[in-house]
């Protein structure tokens, strides 16, 4: 069965998409691999993959992540070539993921060096009617 996966670099990484890339075609595996800004898009069949997987994180283990991708490369359902450019479907989502990275490849660090983990952060309570009517009579009075 194929497979198909994204290999994402975080911000802090020295790792390279091109660095990837020459390690996939170093290791002999037929795989096909799609350099993009982010990392790379690698297709193969899925022992293959998970091979290649498991090497490439080796690399850099916490500022390499790895992502499925319901569509291999150049499928005409998703490739900005066959359906007249624009915004590949996802970018945005990818986009955003990659913003939360460095702080994910911060905790793997801290979790290797055997460091706590920080406590969960407790989610901010949004005021009551009241509180948000009484905070604004005090910005504008």
């Amino acid at each position: 069965m194929r497979s198909t996966k994204y290999v994402v670099t975080g911000q802090d990484s020295e790792v390279l998409p091109s660095d990837i890339a020459l390690k996939i075609y170093e290791l002999g595996r037929e795989i096909n691999v799609k350099e993009t800004c982010f990392g790379v898009i690698i297709d193969g069949e899925e022992e293959d993959v998970e091979a290649t997987v498991t090497e490439i994180r080796a690399m850099d283990p916490s500022n390499i992540f790895i992502k499925d991708r319901g569509f291999p490369p150049g499928d005409p359902r998703r490739c900005r070539g066959h359906r007249g450019g624009g915004a590949r479907p996802g970018f945005y989502m990818m986009e955003h993921e990659s913003e939360i990275l460095p702080l994910i490849s911060r905790g793997l660090e801290a979790e290797a060096r055997g460091e706590a983990v920080p406590p969960e952060i407790k989610a901010k309570k949004r005021p009551s009617l009241e509180e948000l009517e009484a905070m604004i009579n005090e910005e504008f009075s």
